[in-house]
This record gives C-alpha cells, structure tokens and sequence, in this order.
C-alpha cells in the first residue's frame, strides 16, 4: 500500500512524504537506476549511507536476466538483491522501444528480441503487472508505448490512445495493493494529446502518475513546455514522476512545475566516464589541467571523495584504467545528487525555491 502525504507547497513546487511497504522517502526525491538490481560503481551501503531510500529497476532487463523465477525463489527482489527500502520498476517499454527492429508493438502487447542473445520474447501489460507484483516491487510503471521524437500527430495519437487502452487493461490484471502502480502520461510534443491523456488516466484509481515520452532527443524548451503544462494537471494527491530526467537545471524546471520524483543513469554514467558534478558545474576529471591539481573535485562537497582526494588523483586513477575512479566518481556524483534534493526540500519548506533556484543556477555552468 502506498501513501503519500504532501507537506508543504512554495508555488508549484511541493515537499512531501512517499511511504510504501519497504519503507519511505522523502520528495522530491531522485532514484539512482538501478537496472539489474544493482547500481553501478557502489554497493547498498554506499547508497543508503547517502541518504537514499528509494532506487529504480528495469523489468525488460531483471526479465531476461536473472529471471522471474529466480527472483521468486530468493524471496523477491529485495531478498535477491539485498536492499531492502523501496524499489521502483520501470515496465521496460523504453527499453523494448530503444531495440528499433527487434521489437514490433502489437495491440495485444510488444514482441521483441533480447539484446543479449536474440532469442524472442513477448511483452504485454498483464505479464508486465505480473511480473512486477511476483517480484514484490513497492511501485510498478505500466507498460506503456514511448512516443518518438520526432513523430506526426497521427502517430502520436494512436501511440497515446494505445497508451491508456494498456493502462486500463494493467488494472484489470492487478491482484494486491502491495505492489502500487503508476500510469504514464504520453502523448508527444502535442499539447491537446498530452492533456487528453491526463484527463483520461486521473479519472483511473492509479497510485501515481508519471510523464513518459520526454528526454527521447527532443529541444529542451520542448521537455520543459509539457512539463510545466502537464504536471499541475495531474491529480494533486498523487505523486508525479518525470522519468529519465535528469540534469540538474532540468530537474529544478521540474520540481517548479510540481514534479516530485525522479531518475536519470546520468550521474552514475557520467562518473563512469570521467565527468564529476559539482557546486560550480560539471568537470571532466580526464583534463590534462588537473594533474597537479591537488585540491578536492568540490571544495563545497563533503562526500567521501572529496573529503580525501584530489583532482589529480582522481584523475590518475581514470587514466591508469584503475577500477576505484569509478566508484568514488560514483560515490562524488550520487552525493552530489542527494544533496542538490536535499536543498531543494530545505527550499521548499522554507518558502524559498524560487530564490535557491536562481542561486544555484548562478553558480552553476552546464559544461566545464
């Protein structure tokens, strides 16, 4: 059973409170990704001790691999997996939909080939519930269809309609409220669809409503005009998830327009490959400039990292290949994460955002 509880508002912009049967988290929150069970470059530990409570993983992904019935032997998940707050699945219809030719979509549901070995699989919405529900996830994602960018209005239409038919079709198929699911909002760069498909998934008893469709390749200004028309459409006692987003200027447009939860591979990948976030933007730690630097990647940061380290060893360790760059550009980097939702909570109850907002932006650069 999920709860959520909205503490204060500023604006828009809401504080709240997400409890479900593993636990709860504070919003607006960010999930680390954590798509097959695991979050690269860490250990649970790691991530509890950096404040959070809540990570997300991947259907398509813990499908193929280890399995439904794996899981299910070990007692789920979070028996498997070992972390034992809340979990969140995405459907893996981003992920069917990222495999191009190897997937077709079907009304009945979508029928693809795994990355992995080729062999043929078939998704519907109540396999996805299923699955979901048997592997004790607190929140489920619906499949959904994810709308390309670009695409007509024609596309986009049916996509959208195809979207809600699924969504209805996976409340059918729910058998326990242990497991809660969100709908997904589709529906383009097309306003009218966008607010259709709100209008049609609100009046559905879902336990939260998500914004699918975005960060797929389109302007900015595009992701930022759905997201401030959407959200405060969305049902008001509900929590709103913007997925796959995102950056940091992204994800304070988002909270502004009234979005509590999200998730993006970004600061994992990006410490994967060298790129640290900090107070005055991102770095590449890779840079010639640093190997005589000796100061912390963020003098502002009191992460593990940045508490014993400097760039230049940092950088050392990147370019000798040596395994601990990526763990503590990981640890640096979901700290940094952590902290940023931390301050816009802060923000939020003290009737500030708007003002946080432009301070951090005026400090922070997009690129080095």
């Amino acid at each position: 059973m999920l709860n959520f509880e909205i503490l204060k508002t500023d604006g828009l912009a809401r504080r709240g409170r997400l409890k479900g049967t593993h636990g709860e988290t504070e919003t607006p929150c960010f999930m680390p990704v954590g798509t097959l069970g695991a979050v690269k470059g860490v250990t649970w530990d790691k991530v509890e001790e950096m404040g959070y409570s809540l990570v997300l993983s991947n259907v398509y992904h813990l499908y193929l691999r280890p399995g439904l019935e794996v899981l299910k032997e070990a007692g789920g998940i979070h028996r498997f997996t070992g972390w034992k707050k809340l979990i969140l699945t995405d459907s893996g219809g981003f992920q069917v939909f990222s495999l191009g030719k190897l997937m077709e979509i079907k009304e009945e549901g979508i029928a693809f080939k795994s990355h992995i070995d080729g062999s043929k699989h078939f998704f519907t919405p109540e396999f996805v519930v299923k699955f979901e529900e048997e592997a004790g996830v607190d929140i489920g994602m619906v499949l959904d269809e994810c709308t390309p960018y670009p695409a007509t209005y024609e596309y986009a239409k049916h996509s959208m309609e195809r979207t809600v038919r699924w969504a209805l079709r996976s409340l059918e198929a729910r058998t326990t409220d242990a497991t809660a699911l969100f709908a997904i909002v589709q529906g383009g760069i097309y306003e009218d669809l966008r607010l259709r498909c709100v209008e049609e998934l609100s009046r559905l008893p879902f336990d939260g409503y998500a914004i699918g469709g975005l960060s797929v390749g389109e302007p900015k200004d595009e992701m930022y005009r759905i997201t401030r028309l959407v959200a405060p459409q969305l049902p008001h006692d509900k929590p709103r998830y913007l997925m796959g987003v995102g950056k940091p200027e992204d994800i304070l447009e988002a909270v502004e327009a009234g979005i509590d939860m999200f998730d993006c591979v970004i600061p994992t990948r990006n410490a994967r490959n060298g790129t640290l976030y900090t107070s005055t933007g991102r770095i590449n730690i890779k840079s010639a400039k640093y190997k005589k630097d000796f100061s912390p990647p963020d003098p502002e940061c009191d992460c593990f990292t940045c508490r014993n380290y400097s760039k230049a060893y940092l950088r050392h360790l990147y370019v000798s290949g040596e395994v601990n760059a990526v763990i503590l550009n990981t640890i640096h980097n979901l700290h940094f994460y952590g902290k940023l939702m931390e301050r816009i909570r802060k923000s939020i109850e003290e009737g500030r955002f708007a003002q946080f907002k432009e301070e951090f932006l005026k400090n922070y650069a997009e690129t080095e």
